[in-house]
């Protein structure tokens, strides 16, 4: 019955045997002890009956008082463990629920931090939460409720089972006939649930990566009135998880009623061919009242095997989509030289970088660029040209197909990644901030600096005295995405993150593309600072930002065709000077790079 899926599930609980046969040990004996009532009742029909050959008489107890006694004392001692185990079962499967659903959570989120950018863009979001979050819940239901009942369906079946053919053996065969028909639809019907499941999860999957896709977008949404256009998506999402469903649901309830009445052939079988037993003195008045009363006790756990089926096929269908996320390769992969932070000089290099994104034509072909140590470049270029393909490729986002990135004379493959990436402070265009306080967002990464620190950098990246004027300060809470600040603000506050990083190599990606002139010449003046003793890689469509670089590169399609001094580049009248002339407003703009 164990699939591959369910049986790699299981190699998360080995740390905790213990636990997990506590928990079984509890759930058997609180099943045999939830049985053992009709016993008692039968002995006590017995001992009302026939005191002289009940049970307990045989124990050398004779009188009808004492006998009495004995069941009633059994009876308060087993409901009583019943009770017990009932919690320790409770208490166990819960625990361990959430042990391992914590730890199967942290292991699939952290293999996918490490997986590369391309998987996470080739996703959306709602479906890699609907794993993270759905599926494993999956995992804390199924463990709440279904591993009791698995448990309790085959002790009951084995106790009572073995209790009707020592007692009755020839009432036993027909009360227990209907028994390899029930199984022989359990089977029938879970070939048929997995499929539909597996379907179930994957429909959830598309509704929430709707709504998580709309939820940030409703700004748009609503500009461009297409609340109704939004609303039909969902409806068609949200039907196919309800047919989805609904075909699930028509499977796993026919199961019951369908079992009830195979069950009611074996119970019919007791009470008639038991009824005769006892007429012809074959069986006694209280074995015939148990046989009556268990027998529901024995077929009906049949019933259940509906829902114990209908769990475990969510289960599975969870776990396959949570294993599929563990089992995704990770392409890159950690070198294993550290690059400690004061001896790095910050020298970069590209040597004959071939890259292309999956499924497109190459944006960069031999592509080759020197960075000197310390120095400030600065990188334009139309849309498309391959600017912010550098950046991702220096902080290995991405893998490139030929030739290699060297810092410092080192391939950046071979080092750790960690000791790589810590070392490059990186502003991009799409500035992201996380739900929280300002102070936090700029603390981001740096996580043990003081409020005097995180006031310092702010300071830098002249954010300081927006923020003061912010309801609570530095205590002010961004929204999500930092949706409460302007775009212009964002960018202050990642800037001054990145200043508060200090990291020997600081790369702009259009840090300055969201601010006014005033603030944009703000941080001019503050970044002449800050790219003191560093290297800086400076990539604007907006000129000014770089026009006092060291030297600045214009790329086309994947490569350099020209370079030099802002002065130098003017003094070509090439596209630099073209593009200078048509942002300083003296001539109007026309196509001047084609892009890919």
């Amino acid at each position: 019955m164990m699939s591959s899926p369910l049986l790699r599930l299981l190699h998360y609980g080995k740390p905790h045997q213990i636990e997990i046969w506590s928990a079984i040990a509890c759930s058997i004996l609180n099943t045999i002890f939830d049985l053992a009532p009709p016993y008692l009742i039968g002995i006590a029909i017995d001992v009302v009956v026939n005191p002289d050959s009940s049970l307990i008489s045989q124990f050398g107890i004779n009188s009808l008082t004492g006998q009495l006694a004995i069941v009633s004392g059994l009876t308060l001692l087993i409901w009583s463990l019943e009770s017990l185990t009932e919690y320790g079962h409770s208490r166990l499967w819960r625990n361990l629920a959430q042990t391992l659903q914590h730890k199967l959570r942290v292991d699939a989120y952290s293999h996918l931090q490490n997986l590369e950018l391309s998987y996470l863009e080739d996703r959306s979001t709602g479906l890699l939460l609907s794993i993270l979050n759905d599926d494993i819940n999956q995992l804390e239901r199924f463990l709440n409720f279904g591993a009791y009942h698995i448990l309790h369906f085959f002790t009951t079946i084995l106790v009572v089972g073995t209790t009707f053919i020592i007692l009755a053996p020839g009432v036993s065969v027909w009360a227990m006939l209907p028994i390899p028909f029930v199984l022989w639809g359990g089977m029938v019907f879970q070939t048929k649930l997995e499929p539909r499941y597996a379907d179930v999860r994957e429909k959830n999957g598309l509704i929430s990566s709707r709504l998580t896709n709309n939820l940030p977008g409703m700004a748009t949404i609503k500009s461009f009135t297409a609340e109704a256009y939004e609303r039909e998506r969902v409806i068609i999402e949200s039907n196919a998880y309800r047919r989805s469903n609904a075909k699930a649901i028509a499977l796993s309830t026919a199961f019951v009623p369908i079992i009830r009445i195979i069950i009611l052939i074996g119970f019919t079988a007791t009470l008639f061919l038991g009824g005769l037993a006892v007429a012809n003195g074959r069986l006694s008045a209280g074995t015939y009242g148990f046989m009556v009363f268990i027998s529901q006790r024995l077929l009906w756990p049949f019933t259940e095997l509906g829902v114990i089926v209908d769990e475990y096929h969510r289960l599975i269908a969870s776990v396959r989509r949570v294993m599929d996320l563990l089992d995704t390769p990770i392409a890159i992969s950690h070198g294993s030289l550290s690059l400690p932070h004061k001896t790095i000089r910050g020298d970069v290099q590209f040597e004959h970088i071939t890259f292309a994104y999956p499924g497109r034509s190459k944006i960069l072909n031999q592509f080759s660029l020197h960075i000197p140590a310390e120095s400030t470049i600065g990188i334009v270029g139309a849309t498309g040209s391959g600017k912010s393909t550098l950046v991702k490729l220096l902080l290995r986002f991405y893998n490139i197909q030929q030739g290699r990135i060297l810092i410092d004379g080192i391939d950046i493959r071979d080092l750790n990644l960690s000791d790589l990436r810590r070392h490059i402070g990186w502003v991009s265009q799409d500035v992201f901030l996380f739900h929280g306080t300002v102070a936090e967002n700029i603390a981001y990464g740096s996580f043990e600096a003081s409020q005097e620190q995180i006031v310092e950098a702010a300071k830098a990246a002249e954010a300081h005295e927006f923020i003061q004027q912010l309801p609570q300060g530095y205590n002010t809470i961004v929204g999500e995405r930092g949706q409460k600040l302007s775009g212009g603000q964002r960018q202050r506050i990642a800037i001054a993150r990145t200043i508060l990083k200090n990291p020997p190599i600081l790369v702009l990606d259009e840090a300055t593309s969201a601010v006014d002139n005033e603030t944009e010449a703000a941080i001019q003046k503050s970044l002449t600072k800050i790219t003191q003793n560093r290297t800086t890689i400076a990539i604007a469509h907006r000129l000014s930002t770089i026009r006092h670089s060291d030297c600045i590169y214009v790329m086309d399609k994947g490569q350099l065709v020209e370079q030099g001094t802002h002065k130098q580049l003017q003094a070509q009248d090439g596209i630099y000077a073209k593009l200078w002339r048509v942002q300083s407003g003296l001539e109007w703009a026309e196509p001047l790079i084609t892009s890919e």
